[in-house]
């Protein structure tokens, strides 16, 4: 029974389109579950129990892997601050806060950006430029999501309003996006022993506001609504998706990975139809075809 596991293991490590397109469907998740806790759970302590919780739940497994690797870890100890302030802290207080006051439609279009701040930072950072065929892809699937998101009518762009909700998103993905350049810099370690050390550092470095916020009095609801929403952030968009992306952007360099971050608005939209019953349409099918399209492409050698 352990020999067939660890063989599907081993297969799904090596399969950087199906890590990617997991990670984006879980973190798609995490945007309607953020916007739905909105006012509900305050954002530091969302995410700060987040990373706590992802952190304890695999380190029992990734403990002989951490101490193997701990010493290497700890030579690159700036690199580690800055993966758990970009990756872990920064981006997820800003997601959280930024979804108390941006519509939907803001939200999803601003995703859509995600390519382009890991693209400018491999740029800023290491001088990596995009190929022509990484360009097209981005651009293609970029159009794709923009047909899903303006359900075709290109002329509500027009009509968006952009307030600080967006801003904060948009510091989000730039966090991010430096996150994502800077992972092919990460120590030759085993993933969990990094997963464990970034997780724990994002925590450490929220623990403080956390505690600002609650003495303030924005405090959870002690609720059912509470207690599953930070179970679903703790197990899916943050142990197993961040163990996705690591591994996906590991095996395939964060240009090439940075396109899938498209799926996360196409996977919203599934969620939409099959959880609230919204009916498909032409541009649905028309926004998918080019955004896969366009990963294709831009994950393409």
């Amino acid at each position: 029974m352990i020999a067939p596991l660890r063989q599907a293991f081993h297969w799904l490590a090596n399969q950087p389109y199906l890590l990617l397109s997991l990670t984006s469907l879980f973190w798609a998740g995490n945007i309607v579950l953020g916007r739905a806790v909105a006012g509900h759970i305050p954002p530091v302590t969302l995410s700060c129990v987040r990373w706590i919780g992802a952190m304890l739940l695999m380190l029992p497994v990734a403990w002989p892997h951490l101490r193997r690797d701990w010493r290497k870890l700890r030579a690159y100890w700036k690199l580690m601050v800055v993966l758990s302030a970009t990756g872990f802290a920064i981006n997820n207080v800003l997601s959280y806060w930024g979804l108390q006051y941006t519509q939907a439609l803001n939200a999803l279009l601003m995703q859509s950006s995600g390519p382009l701040f890991v693209a400018l930072w491999s740029l800023l950072l290491f001088g990596v430029r995009l190929t022509w065929t990484q360009a097209i892809g981005i651009g293609l699937s970029l159009l794709g999501v923009l047909t899903i998101i303006l359900r075709g009518d290109f002329a509500a762009l027009a009509q968006v309003e952009f307030n600080r909700g967006d801003l904060m998103v948009a510091g989000a993905l730039c966090a991010f996006g430096m996150y994502s350049a800077l992972m092919p810099k990460r120590p030759a370690t085993h993933p969990l022993s990094l997963i464990i050390v970034t997780t724990a550092g994002g925590a450490l470095l929220l623990l403080p506001l956390a505690i600002w916020e609650f003495a303030a009095g924005v405090r959870p609801s002690a609720d059912l609504v509470t207690i599953t929403s930070l179970a679903y952030v703790v197990i899916f968009p943050s142990a197993l998706a961040y163990l996705c992306f690591n591994r996906g952007v590991a095996l395939i360099g964060p240009n090439r990975s940075a396109p899938f971050l498209h799926l996360m608005p196409v996977f919203g939209s599934v969620m939409a139809i099959v959880l609230l019953g919204e009916k498909p349409e032409l541009f649905h099918l028309a926004g998918y075809a080019m955004v896969i399209g366009g990963v294709f492409i831009a994950a393409r050698r």
